[in-house]
Formats: structure tokens, sequence, C-alpha cells
């Protein structure tokens, strides 16, 4: 297999310091047997928890090993949740693992980048690798860059651990020394700008690291590129020679990926919910206030990347279910259309809001269960629970929101899926 060539040198922002160089070493003893037994030791085992495993160790080991080690295996677990079985094999820095991407997700990227034809790839900011590895197992050659020397060594041990190391360079360098020369090596390119700082979200597309208009001149000098950004990035931030996609897993909107070149929808904005890889696009641009119609016998919620792709107009044409207000996304209508894009509920009382009705209400239907959900409504579903006397055998889903400009209440139940085969 013919592999990517890198960049030939680090740059000189890419060197390392005293305390990263410490930082490397600590690490890279955990790659040695010694390192690799104390990890394994610790698998399966909540280290906060087991005293008398960690006491143990510190009697058997070297106290830096052993405090690299817990570190890494209380990170292995916090892991699983975006990486699955794969976190027990792989390595991890804080920052890494609170930056890193969904392996759901990346997965999904890494497939759209594969049926675009790409081949090379150049992972301009990859981290931990995370994105890396998930482009490694769709096929393509990567070349990974990063300037932390921490950050790469984690990302090469990665590799490693996969048995993805045929697949994947790991370069140390500054992304925006690295960009030309990686260009000339690779037909396509993923940026994941920097959107922290000091441990706090950056809002603002030119304050990330690299800036967003220096990520979209790179990608548009790319026969393929994705940009990751921030799911509430302003829309008027989306160039318009680029597809905006907003990307769900398990109705949580995870993260906005901006699509440029050929085999894209440029101009138009893109909904992709997982799992069940359900995606399509719409228009970009807010046209007129939408129709809005009293409410019907259902309630249609729908998914955050509908609502931030602004394909809500489009749903609520393909269920017959306009919004009840304009400015809100809950639509409604009085015949029930099964759809990926939108929760569906069966509305059993509509009321103008008040707690004593409300009160009233639970303790007649002897609710003891009820699920509180809200959109543009000033109470949070906390302070209306606690105002309530909830008692009974019996569960509800109350909605909370705002028609004609009234706070209004929706009791009903969510519509069960249809039965299997």
């Amino acid at each position: 297999m013919t592999r990517v060539a890198p960049p030939s040198s680090p740059s000189p922002a890419g060197r390392t310091g005293p305390g990263e160089a410490e930082s490397v070493a600590a690490f890279q003893a955990l790659l040695t047997g010694p390192g690799h037994a104390l990890l394994e030791g610790l698998r399966g085992h909540d280290p906060a928890a087991d005293l008398a495993l960690v006491t143990r160790l510190r009697r058997d080991h070297p106290a830096a090993l052993v405090s690299a080690a817990l570190t890494q295996a209380r990170l292995r677990q916090r892991a699983a949740a975006k990486f699955g079985a794969d976190a027990e094999r792989m390595f991890f820095t804080p920052d890494g693992l609170e930056q890193a991407t969904r392996a759901s997700v990346a997965d999904w990227r890494a497939a759209r980048f594969a049926l675009l034809g790409v081949r090379r790839i150049a992972d301009l900011g990859c981290g931990i690798g995370g994105d890396a590895i998930a482009l490694a197992r769709a096929g393509l050659t990567v070349l990974a860059v990063d300037r932390s020397p921490l950050t790469c060594a984690v990302a090469r041990a990665n590799a490693e651990a996969l048995g993805l190391a045929d697949r994947i360079d790991v370069v140390r360098a500054d992304v925006t020394e690295a960009a030309p020369e990686a260009a000339a090596y690779c037909d396509a390119a993923f940026l994941d700008p920097a959107r922290r700082t000091g441990g706090s979200r950056v809002f603002d597309p030119e304050s990330y690291a690299p800036p967003l208009s220096w990520a979209v001149a790179v990608a548009r000098r790319m026969e393929h590129a994705a940009l990751k950004v921030a799911p509430g990035i302003p829309h008027e931030a989306v160039p318009e020679d680029a597809e905006g996609e907003w990307v769900s897993d398990a109705g949580d909107v995870k993260e906005a990926v901006l699509w440029f070149g050929a085999g894209t929808a440029a101009g138009r904005y893109r909904a992709t919910l997982l799992p069940g890889g359900h995606s399509r696009t719409g228009g970009t641009r807010p046209g007129p206030p939408p129709r809005t119609g009293p409410p019907g016998r259902y309630l249609y919620e729908p998914d955050g990347a509908v609502i931030r792709a602004r394909l809500i107009p489009e749903l609520a044409a393909e269920l017959d279910a306009p919004p009840l207000d304009p400015d809100i996304a809950y639509l409604s209508g009085d015949t029930l259309h099964r759809t990926p894009y939108a929760t569906a509920y069966e509305i059993t009382d509509v009321l103008p809001f008040g707690l004593k009705r409300l009160r009233a209400l639970v303790r007649e239907r002897a609710i003891g269960t009820l699920t509180i959900k809200k959109r543009g409504f000033a109470m949070t579903p906390e302070q209306v629970r606690g105002r309530l006397r909830l008692s009974g055998p019996e569960t509800a889903t109350l909605l909370l929101t705002r028609i004609a400009g009234a706070p209004t209440m929706l009791l009903g139940h969510p519509v069960p899926p249809p039965p299997g085969p």
C-alpha cells in the first residue's frame, strides 16, 4: 500500500518545551511492558473505589507510572460513551477526550469521504486521532497533523493499538504551515480548529484556532474538504459555496460540518440523524414566516439537526402539520405520519397554562410519572415539576410552549413505534 508522504519536518512552533517533554515521557512510560501491565491490572476496576488495588500498585511500581496509569484508566472509562469497546485499548488526554468526535459521527463523516472517492486525506488538527481512526477504517490513507507533541504521541499509540499504523502517519507540525505541503500529497482535507480557550468554549468562528476564514481558504483549495464547526455556528457565517451539515446522535446535535468540493450540496443545508443515517437537504435562506395552525391530534417535535438545518418548512409540509407558532419548532396536525425526523405525541389536552389547573389535571389523571418538555416557555421543567404533586400509576408527557403569544400546555403521550414484522 502506498502511504501518504508527510511534510518534511515539524515547524518551529512544534518544538517541545521542558514541561511538554515530561508529559510525553510520562505517557510513553505507559507504552512499556510495566505500563501495559498496570493498565491491564486496572481494567474493569474503578480506581476511585478500589483503594486496596491502588495501594498495592503503588507498592510495586514507581509513583509517577501509577499516577499516569490511574489517570488513563479513568479516561478510558469516560471514553466508552464516545468510543465504545475501542476505549479499553485506546489512550487519551483530558482535553483530547473532551474535544474528540463521537465514533458514530466520525464513522458517518468518513463514509461520506469514501463515497466521494477520496483515497488520501489530511487530518489537520488530528487531536488524539479519533477522526483519523474512522477515516482509516473507511479505507482512506491518513496524514494526521497536530502541533502538540503529547497529542501526537497519543494519536500514534492509538493507531498502533487499533492496528491502523500502516494507514495513519502522524506528523507534529503547526497546521497553518503544514497545510500547503499536505495538500500536495492528499486529495482531501478534514479540518477541526480548536474551539476552546482556557477550558471555555469559543463562539466567534474567527476566534477558532486557526480562524474559520483560514480553514475555509484551505478547504477551497482542496478537491474535497470538510470543516468541523460548532453546532451553534451563526448561519450567516456559513459560506455560500459550502454545504452545511448538522449531525445528531440519539436526538442530541453533536456537530456541524461545512463540506466543500464536488459531490456536495453547495449552498444547501443538510440534517443527518444517527443511528440510522437518515439524511436530507433543504434550503438555506429564511423565507417568509411559516403558516401556523391550531393544535391538532398529534404534535411533532423535530430533531435538533432538522431545526439547525432550517428544514422545518419542508418537514411541516411533508407531515401536513404547520407550526403552532411562527418562532417555535413544534408542529401539529390531525393525521399521524411516521418520520425519523421528528418525535410524535398524541395530544389529549390543550389548555392555557396555569399551575392550579395543571395540578388539578395531573391529580385527576392519577399521573405519577410526568416527562416535561418545553420550547419558547419561560419556566424550566424543574420549576414546574417542583410545583406539582405527582402521585399515581399513570404516565404522561407535558409540552409547554407558546401559541399566538399565550403560554400553553399540551398533555399527551409519545406515539409508540410501529409493530415489527
